[in-house]
């Protein structure tokens, strides 16, 4: 009676002890490190959302002071139209996206120009308002992105080094490795400016 008392207790004083260990061995890492991926990508789309929401705005008071630059207008009405449309779901659909984004970004710097030849335009406190928040927006857009970046590299760094490797094998074997974004080419030139 007395060994099986022992036994009993030393099995129980195991199976804390197993338990406690698995607590600290990083087998909710996985998970944690997941949905930190998912809301830093949701804080990117957050940022891209704000500035596709200004540029209607923006679009209606450049439209005001210079209504014969159609083409450069309906080029950033279409660019927005066509962020709308790509939603990211699964890990292909991130390049599709990013060239959305980068197509948007191109029709602004395009009607940034034609700004330029509209010194009234310029100095509207409406259109500085939105141009500081355009600008604002950017710069939001690029701490999110860092952000997704520094979330995707300890999430997939987990999944590949020990003890996570074992448990993503094991637990999370659903969970493959996630995208990042990558420079567009050309990105490490520096930028030509013109004053002509």
């Amino acid at each position: 009676m007395a060994t099986s008392l022992w036994q009993r207790g030393t099995r129980a004083l195991l199976t804390l002890t197993l338990l406690l260990g698995l607590t600290g061995c990083g087998m909710n890492t996985i998970p944690t490190l997941d949905e930190q991926v998912k809301a830093s990508w949701g804080q990117v789309e957050n940022q891209y959302q704000r500035r596709a929401d200004l540029i209607p705005n923006l679009v209606a008071t450049v439209k005001g002071y210079a209504s014969h630059e159609q083409e450069t207008l309906k080029a950033v009405t279409d660019a927005r139209a066509r962020v709308g449309s790509v939603q990211v779901s699964d890990p292909s659909q991130l390049k599709a996206f990013e060239a959305a984004q980068e197509q948007l970004s191109s029709a602004l710097s395009r009607l940034m120009v034609v700004v330029e030849r509209y010194p009234d335009l310029k100095a509207d406190q409406q259109f500085l308002t939105l141009q500081a928040q355009l600008e604002g927006t950017e710069n939001r857009i690029a701490v999110a992105r860092r952000d997704y970046i520094e979330a995707v590299r300890q999430f997939n760094t987990e999944i590949r080094t020990f003890p996570g490797v074992i448990w993503s094998k094991l637990l999370y074997s659903d969970l493959e490795a996630k995208p990042t974004f990558s420079a567009k080419p050309g990105a490490d030139e520096a930028p030509k400016v013109s004053f002509q």
